[in-house]
């Protein structure tokens, strides 16, 4: 049986590459939109992020969540089924990507016509949706980011020569076992135009409502980069959440199916997260 609450969708992206995108919608009159960007290596269906859609559905939100179109990923969640995209991915081709996916919302070509945007990104999903914002400071109602970097090259600085004599630097994929690539231009991007690529700048010059959601045992971003992002936007809200389950992924595994169970961390973000959204959307 088909969902009718659940659609797919395609949509023109960077580089006139394919975005593939899902949306959730409420079962009443919509107040709002949230525009759900995954992390590194990450898609539309990993982890919590399904969840996390409906979650916002169930209070009166429409929500899309999408693959950035460099992601390597396709409908296909066992592999990442163009691996040459992933090496080809920057920074600008995900802010042309998540300024398609609003641009279409505002135009009707996806639901959500008139309503207020919000964004919301998980792990490097949050830079892009901190760069986007700071690229078109009116279009969104809100961000909220979970497990953000504050920081848009994690790299050291061998690695950033090596990756800069090479071409590319390989990014092992524990998920499928896949070797993946992250490729010179995202690099080259950023030494042109650090300021362009600077999560902190981008959420000091926000006058948005911002929400920075970290926990507190993230083995993978410190929870030091939301407070400096916090740190540099003084009127936003950062939480830190507790417990050895307030993990980079927030306790949630993947897969965590629709109809499955969250653990209790899980739901506490999605609630945060959903809560945040609509009062933006209500503003």
């Amino acid at each position: 049986m088909t969902n009718p609450a659940l659609t797919s969708w395609q949509h023109p992206g960077a580089a006139g590459q394919v975005i593939y995108g899902n949306t959730h919608l409420p079962d009443g009159d919509p107040v709002g939109v949230v525009l759900i960007c995954h992390g590194f290596k990450g898609y539309k269906d990993y982890g919590f992020l399904p969840q996390l859609a409906q979650a916002c559905a169930a209070r009166g939100l429409i929500a899309h969540r999408f693959n950035f179109s460099h992601s390597g990923m396709t409908d296909r969640i066992d592999t990442f089924e163009q691996p040459d995209l992933f090496e080809q991915d920057t920074w600008q081709k995900q802010i042309d990507d998540l300024t398609a996916v609003a641009s279409a919302v505002e135009e009707g070509q996806l639901p959500g016509l008139g309503l207020p945007l919000i964004v919301f990104g998980h792990s490097r999903g949050g830079i892009t949706a901190l760069l986007t914002g700071a690229r078109w400071p009116q279009r969104f109602a809100g961000i909220v980011t979970a497990a953000a970097p504050h920081r848009s090259c994690e790299l050291s600085e061998t690695q950033q020569d090596e990756l800069l004599r090479q071409g590319r630097l390989a990014s092992p994929s524990s998920r499928t076992g896949q070797t993946l690539y992250v490729g010179r231009d995202w690099l080259l991007e950023q030494q042109a135009n650090p300021d362009a690529c600077d999560p902190v700048r981008a959420a000091a010059h926000l006058a948005v409502p911002l929400m920075f959601i970290h926990g507190e045992s993230d083995q993978t971003i410190a929870p030091l980069a939301a407070n400096a992002l916090h740190t540099a936007a003084p009127r936003s809200r950062f939480i830190l959440l507790a417990g050895s389950q307030a993990t980079h992924t927030f306790g949630a595994p993947n897969p965590l199916l629709l109809d499955e169970k969250p653990p209790a961390i899980t739901q506490q973000l999605m609630e945060l997260v959903a809560g945040f959204a609509v009062t933006c959307a209500q503003r």
